[in-house]
């Protein structure tokens, strides 16, 4: 599984004109699951992102987890973080895992979330969405968790 984690001072998603998930302050995780990823896969990556020393400290360094500052998580599923450039000019995305797995796998990762944190929003599996967000740092972090 991989995730880009985006330290943010508000982020949202929409799909059309509705507002389907917003945080203030926190981290959006743009999340991709890739074949051969399991339930196992998607507890260790929030345990990564909930752990994840990131946010300032009292003396400025980077030394606080997500948890620590009880800031928001953003969920957004994205398969596009799969992409393989490496044979030409159209990215290939056979990297990331089938639909029914990368939803099972999401959904599981919300349901995860959520029960561990008490602040967490989520895009929607699938949909066009627009996500908006303020940088922090900016801090901006790639994470890969392999499948067991």
């Amino acid at each position: 599984m991989k995730a880009l984690l985006q330290r943010v001072l508000e982020a949202r998603v929409e799909v059309g004109p509705d507002r389907v998930g917003a945080i203030g302050p926190g981290l959006l995780a743009l999340v991709c699951a890739e074949p051969g990823d399991r339930p196992e896969t998607s507890g260790r990556m929030l345990n990564k992102i909930l752990k994840l020393r990131i946010f300032a400290d009292a003396d400025g360094k980077m030394n606080r987890s997500l948890q620590d500052i009880g800031g928001g998580l953003l969920l957004v599923s994205q398969f596009t973080l799969a992409a393989d450039c490496s044979g030409g000019n159209r990215p290939s995305f056979t990297g990331a895992a089938a639909p029914e797995l990368a939803r099972v796998l999401y959904e599981d990762l919300l349901v995860q979330a959520r029960a561990l944190h008490p602040q967490v929003a989520a895009g929607v599996f699938g949909a066009d969405m627009q996500v908006h967000l303020v940088n922090d740092g900016p801090v901006t972090i790639p994470l890969s968790v392999p499948p067991p």
